[in-house]
């Protein structure tokens, strides 16, 4: 019973914030007789579109202690504004490669939005070059600082970046594929969004697993498998639905004309994800999760699918389970578009 209210109380935390006058009423919760332990979370890339909300949504989240936030400018605003939020997590500001090492020094979880955002008529993998090298270079400090910390990459394009930081923790003798995550929980929100509208079920009740990658055509929401069912919905809706959910980036991208993309959809993610991760290292039971990892479910290194998370990280990947005709062909189209991204950034680390 006390560990429902827990994770009901956890649950409204990244919905609605906190409504206790107490913050550190947060620290108190409990999943058995023994309380939650202390977690340091790092965000690099904090003062970004990205990076800024997710500050914000993992403030208020009540499983982090200690939340570092870096950038390479404009960090120390982020980190005061963000303090003033009264719940428990205490916030440090870190600026500058001189700092750091000390953003990554004894957190559990980094999660790395860093990098430049997509412009109209630019693809994910326009962003590669700039891009991979930021992530190259940061996740050469996170073997260097906190090389047991489990790795969120959020920065694009995710099906190159989370091979390139594979590369680098292998090179520094480090890699846990049971430690590293491409983030593709905004797919996941999106489909279920997109569906919930369709159908006409409740958003709440929506579950709808997306493998593949987090580009284009190798996203592929599995409605066969959604649940609630909905027998409303024709063959010509659900790939309607894959179309637009493969592109919803775009379709951000394009109705802020220029002047961003998807990043308070992103953060939001981003946050339900690192949350599900920390509730694994916490020894939640069950929590699982679609992300980008190291797979052998199909010939592809590196595939998104439903896993279990747990206090080491992936604790078991989960196959594909049965799929439609329509499914099966996507899945056929999606892989080489995606070994190639897997390639590409294997290449680039080396």
């Amino acid at each position: 019973m006390k560990a429902s209210m827990a994770m009901r109380s956890l649950g409204l935390a990244l919905r609605t914030g906190f409504s206790s006058s107490s913050p550190s009423h947060c620290l108190r919760l409990c999943y058995s007789s023994d309380c939650v332990p202390e977690r340091k979370v790092a965000i690099l890339g904090a003062a970004g579109g990205i990076g800024q909300p997710l500050a914000l949504l993992m403030k208020i989240n009540p499983l982090v202690s200690n939340l570092a936030l870096y950038d390479i400018a404009a960090t120390p605003g982020v980190a005061a504004d963000v303090s003033h939020v009264n719940t428990v997590a205490k916030v440090t500001g870190y600026m500058g490669e001189d700092q750091l090492g000390e953003a990554l020094e004894g957190s559990d979880i980094v999660i790395i939005p860093a990098g430049v955002p997509r412009k109209p008529g630019m693809t994910r993998d326009d962003l590669f070059n700039t891009n991979a090298g930021i992530v190259k270079s940061l996740c050469a400090a996170v073997a260097k600082y906190c090389p047991d910390a489990l790795v969120n990459v959020i920065s694009n394009p995710v099906n190159s970046t989370v091979p390139i930081a594979a590369e680098v923790f292998k090179k520094a003798g480090t890699f846990d594929e049971k430690k590293l995550f491409g983030v593709t929980t905004l797919d996941v929100v999106r489909a279920k969004t997109f569906y919930s509208a369709k159908a006409n079920v409740p958003v709440a009740e929506v579950n709808v697993p997306v493998v593949g990658g987090h580009a284009g055509i190798t996203i592929l929401p599995l409605f066969s498998q959604t649940t609630p069912k909905s027998n409303n919905l024709s063959e010509e809706d659900i790939q309607a639905l894959t179309r637009r959910t493969q592109d919803g980036g775009t379709e951000v991208v394009q109705a802020k004309a220029g002047k961003g993309s998807a990043t308070l959809s992103m953060a939001y993610a981003g946050a339900l994800f690192a949350d599900a991760c920390l509730k694994g290292l916490n020894g939640v039971p069950d929590v699982v999760e679609c992300s980008y990892v190291q797979s052998s479910i199909t010939e592809l290194p590196f595939f998104s699918s439903k896993v279990r998370l747990g206090k080491k990280g992936v604790d078991e990947v989960f196959g594909l389970g049965e799929l439609s005709d329509y499914e099966e062909e996507c899945l056929e189209k999606l892989k080489p578009e995606l070994i190639s991204s897997i390639d590409k950034g294997i290449k680039f680390a080396a």
